[in-house]
């Protein structure tokens, strides 16, 4: 399917993500070569699905339901949870991000933490020079004070799985490439001090019929830039009840690598792993990253219909130094053949050359 189809004219067809049992992932004898493959090789969907986690159902739940009470806190709360110096990074997101037409994001406000360290670093050139993972959280603890627990309890079981997503990952690639000691995704995953969770609300609205224009209504194509993410399947609420999504063209929507766009669905108790551009480029394109989108829903039944989500962004630590391949198909001209830079500068040269977000 062609992707320059809109959406009311396309019916994407709807799929489910390759999935592994907890109890096999975490198996180190079995080899899941194939399956990985299957998911994240070069013909995936760039996304597998981890089920029956012990304890994620009751953790994903805790969090998402405190989504609309913290968006729903005073302005002069939300305030001083805001750090633009990381140009919104950490703490509090709502309107500063921009949507592909350009205007600002008033959909949907986001709260950026690390899960696993309050203060990465006290570097001050450091922080200086890359604010967005060199900051340090804010939390909400008196108006909110249940976030904190609840988001990194969420945070480090989605991290813990992902390492071991990751083993699997390096065992695949290491059939087909030279792997270097500790230079595989498992052990640049566990070095990282920059790991960073998103919770996202999406507010509610009484336009029913915005999803028709656009397929990326709700989040806009895109690939992720770092290692691994995590996400959790949306949870949408109205009037405080936990409901089913009202339109079934809603959710997520994956381009694979023959620009087919397909619908891609998992059960509220998986948790869901996306290939990032660096694994990407790292493995020299054994592990796929593959642009998505999410599309809002419309119709009748969205009058006061909020969602609440959570994704972990698993990437390299600053300093970690990646050794890029020979051959480099994302961001060609910008990253030299068989050139080693840090994570921080290779995220300086796309800022740079990609988001003019510097001088």
């Amino acid at each position: 399917m062609s992707s320059s189809l809109s959406p009311s004219q396309s019916c994407a067809p709807t799929v489910s993500p390759i999935t592994i049992p907890f109890t096999v992932i975490q198996d180190k004898s079995v080899d899941l070569s194939a399956l990985i493959e299957e998911g994240f090789g070069p013909n995936g969907l760039g996304i597998i699905s981890i089920s029956n986690v012990p304890g994620f159902s009751s953790l994903r739940r805790s969090l998402l339901h405190l989504s609309p009470r913290l968006a729903k806190l005073s302005e002069e709360e939300k305030q001083k949870l805001e750090d633009p110096d990381s140009r919104y990074n950490f703490g509090w997101s709502h309107g500063k991000e921009k949507l592909e037409s350009g205007k600002p994001d008033m959909l949907k406000g986001s709260f950026y933490a690390n899960p696993v360290l309050d203060v990465p670093t006290t570097d001050q050139n450091l922080i200086q020079r890359y604010p967005a993972y060199c900051g340090k959280n804010i939390w909400p603890n008196s108006a909110l004070p249940e976030l904190e627990a609840a988001f990194k309890a969420l945070g480090r079981i989605m991290l813990d799985v992902g390492l071991m997503v990751a083993y699997h990952c390096d065992r695949y690639v290491s059939g087909s490439m030279n792997m270097r000691a500790n230079e595989g995704l498992e052990d640049i995953i566990r070095r990282s001090r920059c790991h960073k969770g998103r919770l996202l609300y999406y507010f509610p609205t009484a336009q029913s019929d915005h999803a028709k224009d656009s397929m990326s209504s709700w989040c806009g194509w895109h690939t992720d830039h770092g290692s691994l993410t995590g996400l959790t399947c949306g949870m949408f609420l109205k009037d405080d009840a936990e409901i089913a999504c009202p339109d079934g063209a809603a959710g997520l929507y994956v381009k694979n690598r023959s620009d087919q766009i397909v619908k891609v669905v998992f059960g509220q108790d998986e948790i869901a792993y996306q290939i990032g551009e660096t694994t990407e480029i790292l493995s020299g394109g054994y592990l796929h990253a593959t642009p998505h989108c999410v599309r809002a829903p419309g119709g009748k039944e969205v009058s006061g219909l909020e969602r609440s989500t959570f994704a972990l962004f698993m990437q390299p630590d600053w300093d970690e130094k990646l050794k890029f391949p020979e051959n480099v198909h994302i961001h060609q001209g910008l990253i030299p053949p068989n050139s080693t830079l840090t994570f921080g500068e290779y995220t300086e040269k796309l800022l740079d050359k990609y988001y003019h977000l510097k001088s």
